[in-house]
């Protein structure tokens, strides 16, 4: 499934035509001040090419850019008059200040590299890949968190498989980045065991539910909530329930067109209510060709240049899961151009033996 990683700055191997330039640049300049009269001062040009290389080269490389330079210089033929031997001890220090610079640069790069695999390896352990089957649910799924640099922020999603049939859950934490996945991952563990656990939706909800209040205690947080969409696909595969606690409704892409599911309304999750009372599941039809797109509110209030906010239902497409949301996000990057929130995207279907199969006993 999609991610969206981004790579840092300054943790790959330069281009070749890069690691080139600092050599062609030395040799550029010693042909430029042989052909030019002695007396034009060309001195300052040389200091630069050491700082420039420690941008390009690790610590060795910068060591033999800046000799092969300062040893060029020694020869009076290439070195202009004005550069007296004051001026050759000044680029022998910018030199070794240059090749340290370098060395701190490659540290950091590498210490760079070592926390990005760390980020990576605590973030995809919070939200694994998803499968694109999961039992007779066929899925698509697609994340980009807002903060730059990061795989998991406020929203998340997860499809299993229970004794009640297929589960999903898309939901959408306050905040975003990776201050909100310590809420993520409590969310996630929590929807993992009341599948296996609870006969009802209704019961899904209020497990998350608790889990949000307590942790809010525990933390001494003074608002910790989320909204979220629950849905189950019961073994027949005929149809779909579906219970909202606040979040966005799903849509269902048919072949004759999209609509959004109407819901009973719902609380957000965490609120500390006296009495957390989730709202009925409604039940909605599959026919072998529907589609659900569960989405967080990063999707619809993306904005275009004129402030207008996305049409999701309007510009979303009938398709695959996987091409869908994939889909949805290149209309989403090209409509908005930047997407300021966290966006996730699951799309759900029966797979299609199983809805014939199920849609021609629904029919008897």
């Amino acid at each position: 499934m999609d991610r969206g990683a981004q790579e840092l700055p300054g943790t790959g191997r330069p281009p070749a035509w890069l690691r080139l330039l600092p050599w062609l640049t030395v040799i550029l300049l010693v042909i430029v001040q042989l052909y030019t009269p002695r007396s034009v001062q060309l001195g300052f040009l040389f200091a630069v090419v050491p700082p420039l290389t420690s941008l390009v080269y690790g610590f060795v490389g910068t060591a033999l850019v800046t000799s092969a330079m300062f040893g060029l210089l020694l020869f009076p033929a290439i070195r202009a008059d004005d550069v007296t031997h004051g001026d050759l001890l000044a680029f022998g220090l910018i030199g070794v200040v240059s090749v340290g610079l370098a060395w701190l640069r490659v540290r950091r790069d590498a210490q760079l590299v070592s926390v990005r695999t760390l980020a990576e390896a605590a973030q995809l352990a919070v939200l694994p890949p998803l499968p694109e089957r999961v039992g007779p649910v066929r899925c698509g799924a697609l994340y980009r968190a807002a903060e730059r640099g990061a795989l998991v922020g406020g929203d998340l999603y997860d499809v299993q498989a229970g004794p009640f049939g297929v589960r999903a859950i898309v939901a959408d934490v306050q905040g975003h980045g990776l201050a909100a996945v310590g809420t993520v991952a409590a969310l996630l563990g929590t929807f993992r065991e009341a599948v296996l656990d609870e006969p009802e939706l209704a019961g899904v909800a209020a497990r998350l539910d608790r889990r949000l209040v307590v942790d809010c205690g525990n933390r001494g947080d003074a608002e910790v909530f989320a909204t979220a969409v629950l849905l189950e696909f019961p073994p027949d595969g005929s149809t779909v329930r579906v219970l909202s606690c606040g979040h966005p409704a799903p849509l269902l892409v048919g072949g004759d067109g999209t609509r959004e599911v109407e819901l009973e309304p719902g609380s957000p999750l965490g609120l500390g209510l006296a009495e957390f009372r989730p709202p009925e599941a409604v039940t909605v039809p599959l026919r072998p060709a529907d589609v659900l797109l569960a989405h967080t509110d990063g999707v619809t209030e993306a904005r275009d240049a004129t402030g207008a906010f996305y049409p999701l239902a309007e510009r979303v497409r009938p398709g695959a899961p996987v091409e869908l949301v994939r889909a949805v996000w290149r209309d989403l990057s090209s409509y908005a151009g930047e997407v300021a929130d966290d966006v996730a995207l699951l799309a759900l279907s029966m797979s299609d033996g199983h809805a014939r199969h199920g849609g021609q006993r629904a029919g008897r």
